[in-house]
């Protein structure tokens, strides 16, 4: 029997709508309290499903967004080693593409909580101090405020 492959193309604005449903539905599980097993499961796929589309539809600020989402997933989760990962490639993604200092701010709060969840907290000490002086940078004020929460949350 002859394997057919099926090419299946979505629009670009079906991705980013994905890409955006996805980051929303992960937050919202994100934010509550007890998690069921298939909602924790859900959490993870939509997360990396988000990222996933805004490859294909976005650009690096969506990029670093999206494995910041994906490190604080890891993070919830107290899964150290996927927290880092991605909130290394947060981080660099926003260097490699001179992001503004709101991202690079969060993509320091992302290090400071992977560092905190895996018990390193020289690490996670180091990146708060890189992430509050780069948020003292940011000069919209409700993005320096929330880059500031952010920090501060982290244990």
């Amino acid at each position: 029997m002859e394997n057919i492959e099926i090419e299946i193309e979505i629009d670009k604005a079906v991705h980013r709508k994905l890409a955006v449903d996805c980051f929303n539905g992960t937050w919202t599980l994100m934010e509550k309290a007890d998690l069921s097993r298939e909602e924790i499961d859900t959490m993870i796929s939509m997360a990396h499903a988000s990222r996933y589309h805004w490859e294909i539809a976005g650009d690096a600020t969506n990029l670093a967004r999206g494995d910041w989402q994906i490190s604080r997933v890891y993070c919830i989760l107290k899964r150290p080693e996927p927290a880092e990962y991605h909130a290394t490639r947060c981080l660099q993604i926003c260097i490699e593409n001179k992001l503004s200092d709101f991202d690079l701010a969060i993509a320091f709060e992302a290090k400071a909580r992977a560092g905190s969840v895996a018990g390193n907290l020289g690490d996670r000490d180091h990146n708060l101090i890189l992430g509050r002086e780069t948020a003292a940078k940011i000069m919209d004020l409700a993005e320096r405020k929330q880059a500031l929460a952010d920090l501060n949350s982290v244990p």
